[in-house]
């Protein structure tokens, strides 16, 4: 029996857990040199330079874990016979013949060989061909493209072309090669074979019968079908070859020959060929490797990798290995090389060396490399009489090993590489991204660990509440629960991760003085951090996350719970811009777990702002008020002789508590919490008291009659500015409301007018420019209380003017006593006060135009002339009046009004004026007058023309209208000259004629005497 042995005992080196080992074999038959390993399914063929042995491989045990193949007693592969090679006949390579138990083997002395895949028969010598030096089977891709690599048989290097022409299948390409028996026996295809189906296989040889290999023999490069019915070989094609060639690669219509001088590539079809490069002198072994996955050759140089496309194009650079190679095998994204007892793996992307698998020393020869390329899991490697057997390592065990590591950038890079080839999906890598993130976190890299949670798409926001807080909670049901590999501890909140994590970094502290190494970070050893500032990372870190996760699709219980913890970790910080902005704007917070928080913190401001989100309206407005009156108090404690500035902060913070507190009201139906708190803000400021009683934003208005009687009577500019939006802006008709208001503006009016003439008013009036200075800012009005007192009374005609009158009668507004005497009629006082008090004769005369009356002029003219009182005669006045109006009044009655005692020199001009602009006037009478009774006169005759005229009818006269004959019926007819019958007249009438002319909207005019248009 083999000696069965676990390969676990190696020596292993790692940053990337690819590979692992699963067993090893020790076989009973001497091997004093591997040459070949190959995997075909189930069955391990091995080739030494004595012989060739078969083993079985199991899958299924294989592929499992280390534990379960030892609890099922499972053995990864087993020896089952041996075939011994023929004295002097070291076999160098192995070709598996697809879809046929058989397999074709190349000796070093040049002769061909054919086994049976289960090695019950004996090796069979094949004579076809003699002196071979290299032997590659035709491997062919899913999308074949063919290329035509050079011309003419000339060797140009480094240059590549497409070929043309090469999709016309192998019945073409036998066609141009001809037929016939060669010179040492072998038969060349013909058409005829063609034409029985005797042409290219698939990828793996077709139809199962046939299989292409290119043979190099010399410096001839033979292109030979290989029948496994016959088992015999047919020559499709030769072409002249390189010498000393020791390895060969046929790949669709490539093949790539290396030889000691360098690497070259044939065409297969136009036989064109070149090299690709060449190689020094002591450059090593040739060797060249088909990278399946990516359809490409790996060319070595020395200990460098070249990759080249079919072209012979460097594609994606090239790989060093550390040590050379004996034999290389792909798996997956990675190339092994096998070296000296050791496998080394390479990422052949990057080239970066990831492992390296020790399984003996460096005495134990040359090795060979197989895997199996079904699933690329299994890698075997055969060195003189043992088998070594690895597993790739699962994903998810490859991404655990370099978490445990701590190499979280490795973990990541390997998951995108691998979605990004289409691997695994992308919930994978999210959920690879928010393991990093714990990991991160338990290790105090919070910002890293945040990081990686917001590039997670599937991790949820509650996963991080247990963090924030403790549990049981409102939010415990909705944490997602065993989610993960288990490589970190269950969530905490951050104040015992951030001490459980200090612990340990103390602990490795300590141990690295005693020499024992530890996964903390090297940072933290040589610069411990300070608790107070990892908690105020940990938690700046957490407000990011759920700073990015509000903008997410969450269900309501989500929402709540992650703006809930986001207020409570911007308390935890003092943020308090922050804290209100998220209180005032649009969240889903829960209020019953903050309130008491934020009283106790003082944040009283936020606790408002979220009240009044959350329509708690009378709680905000409360705690607005408390903050007002504490302004207050701390004002009043600080004294009108402290800190200038201290003084301007309380009043800001008076006025933005108000100001917050009237944004509530503004929008409040709720009339009773709006008159409760309308006073102290109106104690603040008179701007926003109005702003609430005016506003229009809330649903149902306040009653007017409630809002009036609220007011205090001192703030009678508040109380004005709401009736002028009552009458003004919601066009009020209440005629009480109007009266209201012209009473209030005539006792400010007057209060006003008193103060402008008391006796103390030069005394006081550097005071009082100061408390207008102060009060300024909280103005209502932009006009002065006169005029808008003066506006009102003269536009509205709704208000009491006996009651207002009654207020101003003794007083001296002269120009409002004159408004409302106007309004009652006493059109003679009214004249009194503008031309007498007032002395504007300008707005005396326009009201007597206003009157409409000749004797309003005489009066106001008497006015002027005897104004009573010991008052002097007004001549100006009175000769403004004559000037402007003197063609209007008697003559007569003037010059009996006039004084003796006025100059004549005043009046003489305006008399002799008046006495000319009469006489005109008489004239310009008796013109008009004649003009009247010509055109009269001529309408007359008009008439009596029109009434005078005959018109002759006969038989064979119609109606314009109906077209009847006329003949004694009675008839009509209009000024257009047209006729109808009597019925017709009725009909159309007699203003509207047939052609639809109506003579009363459009007259006709007939030239007359007189009137000639």
């Amino acid at each position: 029996m083999p000696d069965v042995s676990s390969a676990a005992a190696a020596t292993i080196t790692t940053t990337l857990n690819f590979l692992e080992p699963i067993a090893g074999l020790t076989l009973p038959t001497p091997h004093s040199q591997a040459t070949s390993l190959s995997i075909s399914q189930s069955l391990i063929h091995l080739i030494s330079s004595k012989s060739i042995s078969l083993l079985h491989l199991d899958n299924s045990a294989a592929s499992s874990s280390s534990s379960a193949r030892a609890a099922a007693s499972l053995t990864p592969f087993s020896f089952l016979r041996s075939l011994l090679l023929p004295p002097g006949s070291p076999i160098k390579s192995l070709h598996p013949i697809p879809d046929s138990p058989k397999l074709l083997l190349v000796s070093s002395d040049g002769h061909l060989f054919l086994a049976d895949s289960l090695l019950t028969q004996p090796l069979r010598r094949l004579s076809a061909f003699k002196a071979v030096s290299a032997v590659s089977r035709r491997f062919r891709g899913r999308n074949e493209v063919s290329h035509d690599n050079l011309g003419d048989g000339s060797e140009t290097p480094g240059v590549v072309f497409p070929a043309t022409g090469l999709g016309e299948g192998t019945g073409g390409l036998l066609k141009r090669l001809g037929g016939g028996i060669m010179g040492n026996g072998v038969r060349v295809k013909s058409g005829e074979d063609v034409r029985l189906g005797l042409g290219y296989g698939n990828l793996e040889g077709g139809d199962g019968r046939a299989v292409f290999f290119a043979v190099v023999i010399g410096k001839r490069l033979v292109l030979a079908e290989f029948n496994a019915v016959s088992d015999s070989f047919s020559v499709v094609k030769e072409m002249q070859c390189v010498e000393d060639v020791q390895e060969v690669l046929w790949v669709d219509d490539s093949i790539f020959v290396g030889a000691a001088s360098g690497y070259y590539l044939y065409s297969c079809v136009t036989g064109r060929s070149g090299m690709i490069f060449g190689l020094p002198e002591g450059s090593g072994m040739v060797y060249m490797k088909l990278m399946r996955r990516e359809w490409r050759v790996m060319l070595m140089v020395d200990i460098v990798g070249v990759f080249v496309d079919l072209l012979g194009q460097p594609s994606g650079g090239s790989l060093v290995f550390r040590r050379g190679v004996d034999n290389v095998a792909e798996i997956g994204r990675f190339v092994v090389g096998v070296k000296d007892g050791k496998c080394d793996v390479y990422e052949k992307k990057t080239g970066k060396h990831v492992q390296t698998l020790v399984f003996g020393g460096e005495g134990m020869g040359k090795a060979c490399i197989g895997v199996e390329e079904e699933k690329e899991e299994i890698l075997l490697v055969g060195a003189g009489s043992k088998v070594f057997g690895y597993r790739k390592v699962p994903l998810e065990e490859q991404i655990k090993d370099l978490f445990r590591k701590k190499n979280f950038e490795g973990a990541i890079s390997l998951v995108q590489e691998l979605e990004s080839e289409g691997e695994i999906d992308k919930d994978l890598v999210s959920f690879v991204h928010a393991q990093a993130g714990f990991l991160l976190l338990f290790d105090l890299h919070f910002e890293q660990a945040v990081d990686h949670f917001l590039q997670s798409e599937t991790m949820h926001p509650s996963e991080v509440f247990p963090f924030i807080m403790r549990d049981p909670n409102r939010w415990s049901l909705l944490v997602p629960r065993n989610r993960y590999w288990g490589l970190h501890p269950p969530p905490a909140p951050l104040e015992e991760v951030i001490d459980n994590g200090l612990a340990a970094i103390q602990r490795a502290i300590f141990l690295k003085k005693a020499g024992v190494e530890t996964a903390i970070d090297n940072n933290f050893l040589s610069n411990p951090p300070n608790r107070s500032d990892l908690l105020e990372a940990a938690i700046r870190s957490f407000i990011r996350y759920l700073e990015a996760s509000r903008k997410k699709e969450l269900t309501m219980p989500v929402k709540e719970g992650v703006d809930t913890l986001l207020m409570y970790l911007y308390r935890a910080l003092n943020c308090v811009s922050e804290m209100e902005d998220l209180a005032s704007s649009d969240n889903s917070c829960v209020v019953e777990e903050l309130e008491n928080l934020l009283d106790d913190s003082g944040h009283l401001r936020t606790l408002a702002f979220l009240y009044a989100n959350k329509g708690r309206s009378s709680k905000a407005l409360t705690i607005w008020r408390v903050l007002a009156r504490n302004y207050t108090s701390l004002l009043r404690e600080t004294g009108s002789r402290d800190d200038l500035q201290s003084r301007s902060d309380m009043l800001t913070g008076r006025e933005v508590a108000a100001t917050e507190a009237s944004k509530i009201l503004q929008t409040c139906s709720d009339q009773n919490l709006v008159l409760q708190h309308f006073g102290w803000i109106s104690d603040v400021n008179q701007i926003l008291a109005v702003n609430i009683l005016t506003s229009e934003r809330r649903e149902k208005q306040l009653s007017p009659a409630d809002v009036l009687t609220a007011i205090d009577l001192k703030k009678v500019e508040i109380r004005q500015r709401y009736l002028q939006w009552l009458i003004e802006d919601q066009d009020s008709d209440d005629t009480q409301f109007h009266t209201l208001y012209a009473v209030s503006l005539a006792k400010s009016a007057l209060e006003i007018h008193g103060a402008e003439y008391s006796p103390g008013k030069l005394e006081s009036g550097k005071q009082a420019e100061i408390t207008a200075s102060d009060h300024r800012t909280d103005s209502l009005f932009e006009s002065p209380v006169r005029e808008r007192l003066q506006i009102f009374l003269q536009s509205s005609d709704l208000y009491d003017p006996l009651q207002v009158l009654e207020l101003v009668e003794n007083s001296d507004l002269w120009l409002e006593k004159a408004i409302l005497y106007r309004k009652l009629g006493q059109e003679t006082l009214v004249l009194q006060i503008l031309a007498l008090k007032l002395e504007d004769s300008e707005a005396a005369e326009q009201y007597c135009a206003e009157i409409g009356r000749p004797d309003a002029y005489m009066q106001l003219l008497d006015m002027y002339l005897d104004p009573q009182d010991g008052k002097a005669p007004m001549y100006k006045a009175a000769v403004r009046l004559l000037h402007n109006h003197g063609e209007s009044l008697d003559p007569l009655q003037v010059l009996e009004t006039l004084s003796p005692e006025m100059p004549l020199q005043l009046a003489s001009d305006t008399i002799l004026r008046m006495f000319r602009a009469r006489l005109h006037h008489h004239r310009q009478g008796q013109i008009v007058h004649n003009l009247s009774r010509a055109v009269d006169l001529d309408a007359s005759l008009a008439i009596l023309e029109e009434r005078s005229r005959h018109v002759q009818i006969n038989d064979e006269s119609l109606c314009d209208s109906c077209h009847a004959r006329l003949g004694t019926k009675l008839f009509a007819m209009y000024p257009d000259d047209t006729i109808v019958c009597y019925k017709c007249y009725r009909r159309l009438g007699e203003s509207t004629s047939v052609l639809g002319r109506d003579f009363k909207a459009d007259i006709l005019i007939k030239p007359g005497w007189l009137v000639t248009q």
